[in-house]
């Protein structure tokens, strides 16, 4: 599995998927629009999965194919994929300022790979049985509007993922966000975060399988 990272919440995850022989599955998590003075991703996409209904996470028009688009709670099997996506809020106020957003859950390459979308507080009982025991997970760290570096490490603490890759924060390279902190206030809470990013990350299950919450920052491609 190839990951790449395109800023905010947006990555690309190149797979091969059980059935397809060699052929790869190229599944975009929360593309974001040009209005937010980012260039969207330019790719062939098979999956594009929508996590919330706001322009740094919903634009799945620039994609070149037919790519199958999914922005709603549900199971679904796609290209050899198995996604579950489940509702959950968006902001630490119930939903009241953000709605929902949509949490999803892969089986990939016989890993579980979770993204949390625009999560705003702490899930439920419910999304917690979905997403505990991720060995990959997207985790947000950065957003104003959502939870904050306390709150993404009790999420991650209880997840337990074997790798954790943080999203929606601001970092180089990017357009600097009045909606987004840096990495400090989740770094100092989970005490392990590299000083340097990697440009891509290229991982097996074999990889990861003695791993314990081992934090992965990347760059923006």
């Amino acid at each position: 599995m190839h990951i790449n990272y395109y800023g905010l919440s947006c990555f690309k995850i190149t797979a091969k998927t059980e059935g397809r022989g060699s052929e790869d599955v190229v599944i975009f998590f929360s593309p974001y629009g040009k209005n937010t003075g980012l260039r969207p991703p330019q790719s062939n996409a098979d999956i594009v999965l929508l996590s919330h209904d706001d322009e740094m996470f919903n634009e799945s028009d620039s994609f070149r194919g037919e790519p199958l688009v999914l922005d709603t709670p549900g199971e679904y099997a796609a290209k050899g994929v198995n996604i579950i996506g489940m509702d959950t809020s968006a902001d630490p106020r119930g939903g009241e300022d953000r709605g929902n957003t949509v949490v999803f859950s892969l089986d990939v390459e016989g890993m579980k790979v979770v993204h949390l979308g625009a999560i705003g507080s702490e899930p439920s009982e419910k999304v917690f049985d979905l997403i505990i025991g991720a060995d990959i997970l997207f985790l947000p760290i950065g957003d104003l509007a959502g939870i904050d570096g306390k709150t993404a490490e009790t999420i991650a603490r209880k997840v337990e993922p074997k790798v954790i890759i943080p999203m929606q924060y601001n970092l180089k390279g990017l357009k600097k966000f009045k909606e987004l902190r840096d990495e400090s206030d989740f770094c100092s809470n989970i005490g392990n975060c590299p000083k340097k990013g990697e440009d891509k990350l290229v991982i097996k299950k074999k990889d990861i399988e003695n791993r314990v919450m081992e934090v992965v920052k990347l760059n923006v491609s």
